[in-house]
């Protein structure tokens, strides 16, 4: 059976620079979800979400924009901005867990309004032509929320549901539920993207025999913590390449040259990428020891030192 990967986007993390260095690197992945767009109850677009879906800055790349709001005046904003940018799909977010956005009754927080949702979505059809995708949870309390908000999205051509099988208040402790997501597929007419905790082959394989009938397969914070990791299930190996390093390697530098060129300051840059090391330090044999020098690096200078110390240990 043939199936697609997908980067489920995460905030702060899988930006265009991100997702050209992680696919000119590695590859793997089908089509990258961008982080959502957030309006704020003003009609504007601002630069940074404007410049990471240009596609100028995305060339050779599956994109889907995304956008999260509980107004549908906001969705239509949106949806005309990301079509006048060529983009045929727009993707919402009924998923981010964290309670900054859910306290606002977005994201995983809106899941338990299915007449908002309905709405929404009533009016974005009626004035609108641009495909609607969703991401979602299963709920913000409980499993329950969406079932009950199922019947609600099976008025509606949605072109696809992206499931994250955790509930919201979980944020990413936890297992996945993986019951609940069965009665998801169950439950609705809609063509359903399974997403959460594809960390390795295996639990790729895993996931892939208990749902035959799912052909697109989410990976999120498994591709920032193994970028390897899409082309690995692709080609069913659980073995690294031989020059790991020299990509590991490859795929640092890129980034960090590409964030020293946009991010103002070197706070900024260390933390950007103490934040991609929190991820990916564990494709290394150091842990936690070498986690801890890049903390504690507070300038470029000893920044750097110790990513070469690091790569130097690993015998690169």
């Amino acid at each position: 059976m043939s199936y697609k990967l997908l980067s489920s986007p995460l905030q702060g993390f899988t930006d265009f620079k991100f997702r050209n260095t992680q696919n000119k690197i590695f590859g793997g992945i089908d089509t990258f979800y961008s982080p959502y767009i957030r309006l704020n109850g003003k009609l504007k677009i601002k630069a940074a979400y404007e410049r990471d879906i240009l596609p100028e800055n995305n060339i050779g790349l599956e994109v889907i924009p995304q956008i999260i709001t509980n107004n549908a005046d906001e969705f239509l904003f949106v949806a005309d901005f990301v079509k006048q940018l060529g983009y045929k799909e727009l993707n919402w977010n009924l998923g981010c867990p964290y309670p900054m956005v859910t306290k606002c009754g977005m994201g995983s927080g809106l899941i338990n309004s299915p007449e908002k949702i309905d709405t929404i979505l009533n009016k974005v059809h009626i004035e609108s032509d641009i495909l609607v995708s969703m991401k979602m949870r299963l709920g913000y309390e409980n499993a329950e929320e969406i079932l009950k908000t199922l019947p609600i999205l099976d008025k509606y051509p949605l072109k696809n549901i992206a499931i994250h099988a955790r509930i919201g208040k979980q944020l990413y402790k936890g297992g996945v539920n993986l019951d609940a997501f069965q009665q998801c597929v169950e439950n609705t007419k809609h063509k359903l993207y399974y997403n959460g905790d594809i960390t390795s082959v295996a639990k790729f394989n895993e996931m892939q025999e208990r749902f035959p009938s799912i052909d697109h397969w989410m990976i999120g914070r498994g591709l920032i913590a193994d970028p390897f990791l899409p082309l690995m299930i692709k080609n069913n190996t659980f073995e690294y390449p031989e020059n790991k390093l020299e990509m590991l390697h490859q795929f640092h530098n890129t980034l960090y040259k590409g964030y020293s060129e946009s991010l103002s300051g070197a706070t900024h840059i260390l933390l950007k990428m103490y934040h991609l090391w929190e991820y990916f330090i564990p494709l290394f044999e150091q842990t936690p020891k070498a986690l801890k020098k890049i903390k504690k690096a507070k300038n470029i200078k000893n920044y750097e030192k110790a990513v070469q110390e690091i790569f130097y240990n690993e015998g690169f």
